[in-house]
């Protein structure tokens, strides 16, 4: 019960508290700008921790690694809860986001190490995205009836602490040698595992891609904007849900995947329904992704790590590129680049 309690409700908190801040953005500042920044300090500090994280927790321990990113996340909220001046705000985010990175890679490694691992990661992966969605749609709802902007961050940070102290009450399981990270086994799943890497960074980078696209392409309210990408996570969590309980060829379903995702991004060029057919797929990915390193008895810590940084990345890297190609060349070509990405990962992965 307890290790349930550290891992799905704080999976659920470290998510709804990290996009708690999204509707209030403007009462840290206002101007576009260090709003902008403040958003993508937790991205940045995520990028920076969850490849150490996965080293880290198979040196040390997992639980050590996720009360110290419960440590951080709690901290981050509280400090986020007092002030509106933009620069600790700033250093908020990035500790938050360092926080996350620490917390989700050895939880993840927690998930894919144990006998049922799939239908569990199932549960991680979908009550990831519901706080994802709950914290985006609540937070907002309390400030307007509260009248303080940060009484979402107060309560999701206040939640937190249920998990963190839970986490207080595991036992770190006895280490082999074997677990213990080295530059040598490091660089051996890098190359041995390439093409999972290569597909993680780009079938969930596109994702990125058309919600960052979308605003501008389509000309739509940002409430309206809000609900298709609350509906991508929607269709993301009913996908994990139901795709976890299946056995399946994992190389297959990823190679399947990467078509239907070139078919999403077609859709979504035409329709916001395309959001629906990308976070039904992405689901399948990840599940798919995380069921296939499941096989990695060794050093699943760095495993997670690498699957972790390579879906940031993702989503850091591949916005921008589309952006850069819908300022030179449009929409359509923006759109046409995504989707011939989504078609290489069905060419280049393999078992």
């Amino acid at each position: 019960m307890r290790t349930a309690v550290t891992l799905f409700f704080g999976i659920f908190t470290v998510m709804a508290l990290s996009n708690a801040i999204v509707p209030v953005l403007p009462s840290f500042s206002n101007t576009s700008s260090w709003q902008g920044a403040i958003y993508s300090a937790y991205f940045l500090g995520a990028v920076i921790s969850t490849l150490p994280s996965g080293i880290l927790s198979d040196r040390f321990g997992r639980v050590r690694m996720m009360r110290a990113g419960f440590l951080l996340t709690i901290a981050s909220g509280f400090l986020l809860s007092v002030t509106t001046a933009e620069v600790p705000a700033l250093a908020a985010r990035l500790i938050e986001g360092i926080g996350a990175g620490l917390f989700v890679v050895p939880a993840l490694s927690v998930v894919n190490a144990g006998e049922d691992h799939k239908k569990m990661s199932g549960y991680f992966m979908a009550l990831l995205n519901v706080g994802l969605v709950i914290g985006l749609v609540g937070p907002g709802l309390l400030a307007t009836a509260t009248g303080q902007p940060a009484a979402g961050i107060v309560l999701f940070t206040l939640l937190a602490l249920v998990p963190a102290g839970a986490s207080l009450f595991l036992r770190e399981p006895p280490a082999s040698p074997a677990t213990h990270g080295d530059l040598p086994a490091f660089i051996a799943l890098v190359k041995e595992y390439r093409w999972i890497w290569y597909s993680s960074i780009v079938l969930i980078g596109i994702t990125g891609v058309v919600t960052s696209l979308y605003p501008k392409f389509s000309g739509a309210a940002p409430d309206l904007l809000g609900l298709w990408i609350a509906g991508m996570s929607i269709a993301t969590i009913l996908a994990v849900l139901a795709v976890s309980r299946f056995h399946f060829d994992e190389i297959l379903a990823i190679r399947i995947s990467a078509i239907l995702m070139m078919g999403g991004v077609a859709v979504s060029f035409i329709s916001p329904a395309g959001f629906l057919v990308l976070g039904a797929v992405a689901g399948i990915v990840m599940i798919a992704q995380m069921a296939f390193l499941a096989r990695i008895h060794d050093h699943q810590g760095t495993a997670m790590g690498l699957f972790t940084t390579a879906s940031y990345l993702g989503m850091a890297v591949l916005p921008f590129i589309a952006g850069i190609v819908a300022d030179a060349a449009g929409f359509f070509a923006a759109f046409v680049v995504t989707a011939v990405a989504a078609v290489t990962v069905a060419v280049v992965v393999r078992g």
